[in-house]
């Protein structure tokens, strides 16, 4: 890839990565009711405390790898999030359409691995931050 794409590509890697968590965690906000409903059917404890904790994560680290701003940080939550929601709620051998989510909640964890080691890019609020303290 010519190096003057790589800015590009990057935010729009952050970009597809950061659209299902921020629309997930902002439709959570308009569903408590049903969010703790379905947390609770999965066995967790404390249903509205995990509702809280899926919102933050979701919509936060949804704005965060969007914008670039402590990018490694909110990837290695993302991604950590996306293995434990996946074996709790997705991991159902047999049923086709919860592997198929479990799979695609693995490969999104290793993009959000990607984002951990390389980074938000040059198009982002991290790279301004840096560039500032320079």
């Amino acid at each position: 890839m010519p190096i003057f794409l790589s800015p590009a590509a990057q935010l729009l890697g952050r970009i597809l990565l950061a659209v299902i968590f921020i629309m997930g965690g902002y439709g959570k906000l308009g569903a408590p009711g049903p969010t703790m409903g379905y947390i609770a059917s999965g066995g967790l404890p404390y249903p509205e405390l995990a509702y809280w904790v899926s919102v933050v994560v979701e919509l936060g680290g949804g704005l965060a790898i969007l914008l670039g701003v402590q990018t490694r940080f909110a990837a290695l939550v993302l991604a950590g999030w996306c293995i434990v929601t996946g074996v709790l709620f997705h991991y159902q051998p047999g049923v086709a359409a919860q592997m198929i989510n479990f799979t695609k909640n693995l490969a999104i964890a290793g993009g959000f691995l990607q984002l951990v080691a390389v980074g938000a890019g040059a198009w982002s609020v991290d790279a301004l931050m840096r560039r500032r303290s320079a």
